[in-house]
């Protein structure tokens, strides 16, 4: 296929820009140094000359661009300068003419860009301007269409911002233009479906206007639009008592044994079918979907991938509204495999199953008992709903919780995504009364712009956390524009996720530690917190914590600091983090929750730090630590750091629906992260 992608020439740059509304300077187009002389007559001096090339993607790098020309004798020597750069630095360049401009004058040099990614469509970046844009790299991002609100965001967020808003005795720059002029950039991108990437750098701020003095736009045929998104799936469409399994098999070795062994604690009714019939461990085998006796809910499907087209078909006919295939070999293998999977997306429309899969893991959920997968190990139940594109994140990621005594709510291998996504399974989890949080690992999202949207939904009503694999592809390729090597794809998806108020993790157990955390207190009131402990070396790290992650160490009030002196040692800390010296056992700890209490509008968040000691019993303070917790509406956090020795107490709080942590800095990490939402959160309110 032929590209027909092509960079507009500067004034053709210009000139879109001018349709939407953004100033940019007087200029004209030449091609002898003659013409050029009668131009800057009418444009005036001081001018810029620029080459006008096809070839030619950065034009200062090359050397064709020359500034500060006061005369026509200057500006003829320029011309020629130009002429003599491009022959050395690029031989192979046709010079089609020049642009001759008014020079503007000094001012900020910011930069405003864009490109239409292939998940998310229209993202509008924003930041510092210049020749050092990339390694500056000072810039924010967001989904388009921008608001007013979020272009204002933007550009309160850059590190530069200072010299927007007045620095130093310097009066404040244009805000409000700049802001319009953002939102007009997002507009146009939102209208003009041809144009794929758009670099205005610099673009130069004033303290009462502002102009576009150099545009690049890079245009191509626009792509596909996504195809029909499918209905939303049934509330209670994964809340099955019966299940067919299509490939059941005897053979150990195979997936369809490892299905139907894990299916035996289903609390529902399991039916495994194989055309040889009989018995497998200790189930009536049938040959076909047509021999089970009543209509089951699901079917799991292990066969051959050239056989899932006709389980399909079979199911469709039964009746059966859902079907996890987790046979492989389709999309993911090329194009043999595409079209059998187009085949069974035809067939799914025919009869109208709503499908996971294929390629799949497959699900589990653990309050119905049911491990619909071939992992041997099954999760214990929870309020956190884990929605995965890797098996082997599921895998690895319910062994890691077992030892960690972390529950689910449900846990879904989303596969290809050909039918239910990942946009289905938040929507799930949203409607669920029994999730609390949800956890996503995404490698890829097909319709980002139907993913952001209702994301930004759910975020509103649970938290949303979510783990991107891929950061290593940023910047792999080289682009036609600053926004192409600036926007890679794993940055546009953290903004997408930041926009949407999705949480974004570094890894699994920052993300499971996290939706432990808002799962059970939900988000902190405000980021003014408390530490209390006997162990003075973690109340030392405590503060430096703090700092790290945006929680303020509040300072202790003179009638807080008074009513501890009523029952605190002579040698304890007089200050927060709250030291109560070593010999602290869980009288005095509970003599400071009782305080704390009756002073709870003074903090937002509660740190309880123990280690193990022979004064101590854990499960004597976690009860206190869960009296404390009922008796305020502030968030209370564990931090019970040790091993075997305080299991009991961890125990005893995970069942009181209190977090905790083994280690002190995840605790800081979780709770500044969920403050920085909370706060972002009022924002959009």
């Amino acid at each position: 296929m032929t590209d027909t992608s092509r960079i507009l020439s500067e004034p053709e740059s210009y000139a879109l820009l001018k349709e939407y509304g953004i100033t940019v300077p007087r200029h004209a187009v030449v091609h002898t140094a003659d013409a050029a002389v009668t131009a800057a007559e009418s444009i005036g001096y001081p001018c810029v000359a620029k080459v006008l090339s096809p070839d030619i993607t950065h034009k200062s790098d090359a050397g064709g661009v020359q500034t500060d020309i006061h005369t026509p004798e200057e500006l003829r020597a320029a011309i020629g300068t130009i002429r003599h750069n491009i022959s050395e630095r690029a031989p192979d360049a046709v010079i089609t003419g020049f642009v001759i401009e008014e020079q503007a004058p000094s001012g900020l040099e910011l930069y405003i860009g864009g490109k239409r990614d292939p998940a998310f469509g229209p993202v509008i970046t924003f930041g510092t301007g210049g020749t050092l844009v990339e390694l500056e790299h000072d810039i924010t991002m967001r989904v388009a269409p921008v608001s007013g609100e979020e272009a204002a965001g933007m550009i309160r967020s850059i590190r530069h911002y200072p010299q927007i808003a007045g620095y130093r005795g310097t009066a404040p720059l244009d805000e409000a233009t700049l802001t319009d002029t953002i939102q007009k950039i997002s507009t146009l991108f939102t209208s003009r479906a041809e144009v794929a990437e758009l670099d205005i750098n610099p673009i130069i701020l004033y303290k009462d206007r502002i102009c576009a003095v150099d545009a690049r736009v890079l245009v191509s045929p626009p792509r596909p639009a996504p195809g029909p998104s499918h209905p939303p799936l049934p509330k209670d469409l994964f809340v099955v008592s019966r299940i067919a399994l299509v490939g059941a098999s005897a053979n150990p070795e195979k997936i369809g044994y490892a299905v139907l062994r894990n299916l035996l604690t289903f609390t529902g009714t399991v039916y495994p079918v194989n055309p040889k019939g009989g018995e497998i461990l200790g189930k009536t085998v049938y040959h076909s979907l047509a021999d089970v006796p009543e209509r089951p809910d699901a079917v799991i499907i292990t066969v051959p991938n050239t056989i899932v087209p006709q389980v399909m078909r079979d199911a469709g006919i039964r009746g059966i509204p859902l079907a996890v295939i987790i046979t492989s070999g389709f999309r993911e293998t090329g194009k043999d495999g595409a079209l059998l999977e187009q085949e069974i997306e035809s067939i799914a429309q025919e009869y109208g199953i709503r499908y996971t899969g294929p390629n799949c893991l497959g699900m589990q959920v653990p309050r119905l008992s049911l491990n619909a997968t071939f992992d041997p190990k099954s999760p214990k139940t929870g309020h956190t709903a884990f929605i995965s594109q890797s098996g082997a994140i599921i895998t690895t990621l319910v062994d890691w919780s077992l030892s960690r005594d972390i529950g689910f709510s449900a846990v879904f291998s989303v596969g290809n995504q050909t039918n239910i996504d990942f946009v289905d399974y938040i929507r799930l989890a949203a409607e669920d009364d029994y999730t609390r949080t949800v956890v996503l690992y995404i490698e890829e999202i097909r319709d980002g712009r139907r993913f952001f949207e209702e994301a930004a939904k759910v975020t509103r009503k649970k938290p949303i956390i979510a783990i991107k694999a891929g950061r290593s592809a940023v910047g792999q390729k080289a682009a036609a524009s600053h926004t192409g090597s600036l926007a890679g794809s794993y940055e546009v998806y953290e903004a997408a996720f930041r926009q949407a108020g999705i949480i974004s993790a570094e890894n699994l157990s920052d993300a499971f530690s996290l939706a432990m955390l808002l799962g059970s207190e939900g988000y902190p009131q405000g980021n003014r917190a408390v530490v209390i402990s006997s162990a003075g070396g973690f109340c030392v790290l405590a503060s430096d914590y703090a700092e790290q992650h945006n929680i303020r160490m509040v300072p202790l009030s003179e009638t807080l600091l008074s009513e501890m002196n009523a029952f605190m040692p002579e040698g304890w800390s007089h200050q927060n983090p709250v030291d109560m010296v070593g010999d602290a056992g869980v009288h005095r700890f509970a003599r400071a929750f009782d305080t704390l209490i009756h002073h709870q509008d003074e903090w937002d968040i509660a740190f309880v730090v123990s280690v193990p000691t022979a004064i101590i019993d854990p499960a004597h303070l976690a009860t206190e630590m869960a009296r404390f917790s009922r008796h305020t509406d502030k968030m209370v956090v564990g931090c019970l750091l040790g091993g075997e020795s305080m299991a009991a107490g961890v125990r005893l709080l995970r069942e009181a629906g209190i977090p905790n942590f083994d280690e002190l800095e995840d605790a800081f990490r979780a709770a500044g992260a969920a403050v920085r939402r909370e706060e972002e959160l009022k924002k959009h309110l």
